[in-house]
């Protein structure tokens, strides 16, 4: 399999999609003059036209209610927001229209509509480019909601949720789209929502890493197992809405316990949510408690060292594994 950096798989997943649909197309700030803020859309513009490549102004509940509108004709939009936390001002759009329409209208209109959006922290972007919301989205009924941290997850997911007939969230994160790593090249790979990928295997720990945390989860798997004899199995959810918690309490009945890393905020985080279902479904094989290592519960710092421990990284990981030992 060719090697892709992870904004290159998702240009190529564009791509392959709009050649294979002519009812694709996508619009965003600068996403076609300009290639698009990260250089996701490379390209595209000059293959596709201005017709299916739309840069429109700077007002994202206009683009997200253009997409819904255009969804719900039958058309594919896929909606480039520039982060995250401008998501806020389309938030009546995809939480009061996108995500309910299906139910409103009885089941009659569809709105096959993605929403792609970078996120996280590491850039000095502040606190109004940099927070981590899947929370926020895992939170509503109607959404999909999807977190690739691999070049080939973000191809296969992307393909995915342009073909999926309900609406999409699809987050990126800003780390992740210089990182290499294989891609499939077949136009016809898809991967599959509601699929966890296993990333390490191990019997001691589970530990579940959500976005450019499945990575950081890696990386501290692997310091375990080096420096202190500990076989960490490492779960990447890949999708949020719908989750796959039949692999996650699976692994969690081999290990006996269950660590689960993310940046966003601790309060109604997404880790929140899946230390509840943990307990609930595998109460009777916890060792020890559920632990959660998350990003700091303030707003993102400017500064280059705060911003660097406001979130989670190897040794906070580590060190929440070796806990659970340590507390038994």
């Amino acid at each position: 399999m060719p090697v892709m950096r992870y904004r290159e798989a998702l240009n190529a997943a564009l791509r392959e999609e709009m050649q294979r649909d002519e009812d694709v197309f996508i619009m965003g700030e600068d996403i076609g003059v300009f290639n698009g803020a990260f250089k996701v859309t490379n390209g595209l513009l000059k293959e596709f036209g201005e017709k299916r490549v739309r840069d429109t102004p700077i007002s994202e509940n206009t683009i997200v209610g253009m997409g819904v509108g255009a969804a719900m004709t039958g058309l594919r939009p896929v909606v480039e927001l520039m982060t995250i936390n401008f998501s806020l001002l389309a938030m009546d759009q995809i939480v009061n229209h996108a995500a309910t329409i299906h139910y409103m209208f009885g089941g009659q209109v569809r709105v096959p509509l993605v929403v792609r959006m970078p996120q996280g922290a590491g850039h000095q972007l502040g606190p109004t480019h940099s927070h981590s919301w899947e929370a926020l989205y895992l939170h509503v009924p109607g959404l999909l909601v999807a977190v690739p941290s691999t070049p080939e997850d973000a191809k296969g997911l992307l393909k995915a949720a342009i073909r999926d007939d309900n609406p999409v969230i699809f987050i990126e994160h800003e780390y992740l789209y210089g990182q290499r790593g294989d891609v499939p090249e077949d136009e016809d790979f898809v991967a599959d929502f509601g699929q966890a990928a296993i990333r390490r295997e191990g019997d001691d720990v589970t530990i579940i890493g959500i976005s450019r945390m499945a990575v950081t989860a890696q990386k501290a798997a692997e310091q375990l197992a080096q420096e202190h004899e500990v076989e960490a199995e490492v779960i990447d959810p890949r999708t949020l809405r719908p989750l796959d918690l039949d692999t996650i309490v699976k692994s969690v009945e081999k290990t006996n316990r269950a660590i689960i890393v993310e940046e966003g905020w601790p309060h109604g985080g997404v880790g929140a949510n899946l230390a509840a279902l943990i307990q609930e479904q595998a109460f009777d094989y916890l060792d020890a408690p559920v632990a959660r290592v998350t990003g700091a519960d303030l707003p993102m710092p400017y500064s280059k060292p705060l911003e660097q421990i406001a979130f989670p990284h190897e040794p906070q990981v580590v060190e929440a594994v070796l806990a659970t030992f340590r507390d038994v």
